[in-house]
């Protein structure tokens, strides 16, 4: 198991939480996903090491800003 911890911008809400738990959750082989919105930091637990990009992508199409790894 590998946990990572990104930066997020631009979440306010529990519908941003939503949103990019659903983006993110979709990649595969995410095992869990925990957003701290006061923090913007989500936390990924996967099965292997995750593609940045794809993380990446992920929160783009949820409508927010990965801004950090």
């Amino acid at each position: 198991m590998v946990t990572t911890t990104y930066q997020v911008q631009g979440m306010t809400c529990g519908h941003c939480v939503s949103a990019v738990s659903a983006e993110v959750g979709a990649i595969p082989g995410v095992d869990d996903i925990q957003v701290d919105l006061a923090t913007g930091q989500i936390t990924v637990t996967s099965q292997r090491p995750l593609d940045p990009a794809a993380v990446r992508a992920a929160v783009d199409e949820a409508g927010y800003e990965l801004v950090a790894a």
